[in-house]
């Protein structure tokens, strides 16, 4: 069965949606929800945007379906023509209300209405997540239930990246957990700050990947936490779960992301994809 569902109030609702994603002992233990708007100021309808002969969104729903962990996907969106695209393709899609004020908002009224222990947040902008990217985040958590929240990292591919504002930068403890997130070029090398076109590949920094694993009891408490400073100056979300004290592990994974934020973007991925057909053939 697929279909649609909407979240008047927070309720269960037995799983419905594609077929394939039924998958081993973790079924019903880690939902994927990808948050889908049709409002954008860059690119507006974005998840509808045909790319390679199907919706962007359904590149992001079968590439999260592609991960062994997974046990459903949901699309969570406040914009029935996204819902009926989904529905479509033989997705669930759930709307939401309109009025939240951040995706993480959406991602917990979703929740709330799952029967899951593990929420995994997929950024609806990337239709090429490679499924290895939300196992590196998930099993942490499965591995250790004291941990409420997880991400990833990667490493800067340059020092243009260590410098831009756009590109979210993190600096973890010897554990893996989060010790600040920042758009500044953090940490700073005093010792060879005048070196960097050379050593920037010495930084004790690394590239974060905004792909979100958060523990169901934990995502219904986060938009609960008064919003803080650090939060509102950086405008990043997580760093309200670390300024209450809650700690982020962050896994490592080799592999970056090809978010689509333009026209252009969506171009380049179109390319991207073809040559990977023409690879297989």
């Amino acid at each position: 069965m697929t279909g649609l569902r909407r979240l008047d109030t927070p309720h269960r609702f037995p799983y419905v949606g594609m077929q394939f994603l039924l998958k081993g002992a973790c079924i019903m233990r880690v939902t994927a929800v990808i948050p889908a708007r049709y409002a954008s100021t860059r690119f507006p309808g974005k998840p509808l945007a045909d790319l390679n002969g199907k919706p962007m969104i359904q590149w992001v729903c079968e590439g999260a379906a592609r991960c062994s962990l997974i046990g459903q996907v949901i699309v969570a969106t406040d914009d029935a023509r996204i819902a009926a695209a989904v529905t479509a393709f033989g997705g669930t899609a759930v709307m939401t209300r309109a009025d939240h004020p951040t995706g993480t908002d959406r991602l917990a009224e979703v929740a709330a209405g799952v029967d899951s222990e593990l929420i995994v947040n997929v950024q609806g902008d990337e239709p090429l997540i490679d499924p290895a990217m939300i196992e590196a985040a998930v099993k942490p958590l499965l591995a250790d239930p004291a941990i409420p929240m997880g991400t990833l990292k990667t490493p800067l591919i340059s020092l243009e990246e260590f410098r831009n504002p756009n590109v979210v930068k993190v600096v973890t403890d010897r554990q893996g957990f989060a010790l600040y997130f920042s758009r500044a070029p953090i940490p700073h090398p005093r010792d060879f700050a005048d070196q960097l076109e050379k050593r920037w590949r010495e930084l004790a920094t690394a590239k974060h990947v905004g792909l979100y694993v958060y523990r169901r009891d934990f995502l219904l408490a986060f938009p609960k936490l008064q919003p803080t400073p650090l939060e509102e100056q950086e405008n990043l979300e997580q760093l309200r779960a670390l300024e209450h004290g809650y700690r982020i592990f962050v896994a490592e994974t080799a592999m970056g992301v090809q978010g689509v934020d333009t026209p252009e973007d969506l171009e380049r991925v179109r390319q991207i994809l073809l040559e990977c057909v023409r690879g297989e053939e």
